[in-house]
C-alpha cells in the first residue's frame, strides 16, 4: 500500500467516523439525562432525507442540513413528550421513531419527488465544503489524510465541545446528577423535566445532523437504506466508550476505519478474490465483537427509569 493509499485509507475513515460520532454525541446527551433513545436510526434516516432533499432542491448544503436539524428536533420533542410527560417506555418510544421516521421519510420523498424513493442527486457544487483543500500537494499522503469535509472537523471539535460542557462546567454537572439521581436534584432547584427535554431534543438534533451529512460528503441522494444501521453503530460505540465523549470518538474511529478497510480491500487493484458483500460485512462483525468482549459500561443510574415527582 502506497502512502498516498494510507493516506486516502485514514481520510476516508474519518469521513465515514464523523456521522457516527455526531450522532453518537446525540446518544449521549439523552443517556447521560437519564432518558434512553435507541431512535437514534431513525432520527438520522430523517435527517438524511430532510436535508438531501433540501439540499437538492434549493442547491444550498447549509440549508439541508437546518432542514434536518429541524426534523431531528421534532422526532427528538417526540420523543421526550413520550418518554418524560407521558411516562411511556422508552425502549419502545426510540423503537416506535425508528419505525415512524423511515417510513416519514419515504412517504414525502415520494409526495415530493415524483413517487420515487429516492431524492434528486445533491450537485457537487451543493456539497460540503472541503477544508485543507490547497494547502497540501495533491495526491500527497497529507492531502489525503488532511483534506476533508468539513463534518470532520465539526464533529472533533462537537465532542471537544461537549466533553467541556458536561465534565467542567455547572450545567453538565446538573445533566449528569439528574442522570444518577433525579429526585436528589430536584431537591437543589434543578427542574429534572426541563432538563431532560433539553437533553433529549438535542439528541434528535444531533443524530439527525448525523444523518445529514452523509449525503453531503459519502453519496449524493436519499434512499431509503441510506443509513442502514448506522444508528445502531453510534449506540454501540456510545456504550463501548463508557458514555464519555472522548472515549465515543475513539470507537466510532474503530468502526469508521472497518467501513473503510472494506471498502479499500474491495478495490480490485489489490487482487483480493473476497465477495463484496463479505467485506461489507466486516463493520457490523466488528460491532458484535466489541459489545461481546467490551465487559460491563455502566450507564447512568437512573437511566431509563421514569421520574415521578410525586412518587415516593
Amino acid at each position: 500500500m502506497s502512502a498516498s493509499d494510507l493516506g486516502l485509507l485514514i481520510s476516508s475513515t474519518m469521513t465515514y467516523a464523523a456521522p457516527l460520532i455526531i450522532a453518537g454525541m446525540g446518544s449521549i446527551m439523552s443517556e447521560i439525562s437519564g432518558v434512553v433513545n435507541i431512535g437514534i436510526e431513525g432520527q438520522m434516516t430523517i435527517g438524511a432525507f430532510s436535508c438531501a432533499a433540501v439540499a437538492a432542491l434549493t442547491g444550498n448544503p447549509w440549508a439541508g442540513l437546518c432542514a434536518g436539524a429541524l426534523a431531528g428536533a421534532l422526532f427528538g420533542l417526540l420523543h421526550a413528550l413520550a418518554s418524560i410527560t407521558f411516562k411511556a417506555d422508552q425502549t419502545i418510544s426510540g423503537i416506535a421513531i425508528n419505525l415512524l421516521a423511515p417510513g416519514a421519510s419515504i412517504y414525502f420523498c415520494k409526495a415530493v419527488f415524483d413517487g420515487s424513493t429516492q431524492t434528486k442527486p445533491v450537485d457537487l457544487g451543493s456539497k460540503l465544503p472541503m477544508v485543507f483543500a490547497a494547502v497540501f500537494p495533491e495526491n500527497s499522503f497529507f492531502s489525503y489524510m488532511f483534506k476533508n469535509y468539513i463534518s470532520v472537523y465539526f464533529c472533533l471539535l462537537l465532542a471537544a465541545v461537549l466533553w467541556f460542557f458536561l465534565f467542567r462546567t455547572k450545567s453538565g454537572l446538573r445533566i449528569r446528577a439528574i442522570g444518577e439521581h433525579p429526585r436528589a436534584a430536584a431537591t437543589l432547584g434543578v427542574s429534572v423535566f426541563r432538563v431532560r427535554y433539553f437533553c433529549v431534543i438535542l439528541s434528535g438534533v444531533l443524530a439527525a445532523l448525523g444523518g445529514a451529512v452523509i449525503p453531503l460528503s459519502t453519496v449524493s441522494y436519499f434512499f431509503p437504506a441510506i443509513i442502514s444501521g448506522q444508528g445502531f453503530i453510534a449506540i454501540a460505540a456510545v456504550i463501548f466508550g463508557k458514555f464519555k465523549p472522548k472515549n465515543t470518538v475513539f470507537a466510532c474511529m474503530l468502526f469508521g476505519f472497518c467501513k473503510s478497510l472494506s471498502l479499500t480491500l474491495g478495490n480490485p487493484k489489490f487482487g483480493l478474490s473476497v465477495s463484496v458483500h463479505l467485506l461489507s460485512m466486516i463493520p457490523y462483525i466488528i460491532t458484535l465483537l466489541v459489545l461481546l468482549f467490551i465487559g460491563r459500561s455502566h450507564a447512568p443510574a437512573a437511566s431509563g427509569k421514569i421520574y415521578d415527582p410525586a412518587g415516593a
